[in-house]
């Protein structure tokens, strides 16, 4: 579906005015949607798709993942955690896993950005370069 230019303006301005210190409010992106809904603009079907998109984005940009081989302990999670927030701010949803195929290392996916450490991931390029 083709959404204009308009739209997708007045989809970016709710965005912004839903953000309360550089993080969505839950409760206003809710409050935007009635009220788009409720008006019905023109063009709000348009509006709302991209709202929804934007929304979408903004939440896996602050999802974290962090794999090891075997579970990591308390205090090395705790570290992991500050380092994450540092760099990504503090609205950061952070999860921690384990996945056996790794060896060793971490392996940290915060939004699209990837941080591989593992030892599977060093011996594939390692077994590439011969």
């Amino acid at each position: 579906m083709k959404i204009s230019k308009q739209a997708q303006r007045e989809a970016r301005q709710l965005f912004r005015s839903c953000q309360m210190d550089g993080l969505l409010d839950e409760n206003q992106i809710r409050k935007a949607v009635s009220l788009v809904l409720e008006k019905k603009p023109r063009g709000y079907v348009g509006i709302l798709s991209r709202l929804h998109r934007l929304v979408k984005l903004d939440l896996q940009g602050r999802a974290a993942r962090v794999e090891s081989a075997t579970a990591l302990p308390a205090d090395q999670q705790a570290s992991v955690t500050d380092e994450i927030k540092n760099k990504y701010g503090k609205g950061v949803n952070i999860s921690f896993g384990q996945n056996p195929a790794l060896i060793g290392g971490l392996r940290i996916q915060v939004g699209s950005d990837l941080y591989d450490g593992s030892v599977k991931t060093r011996l594939e390029k390692l077994e590439q370069s011969f």
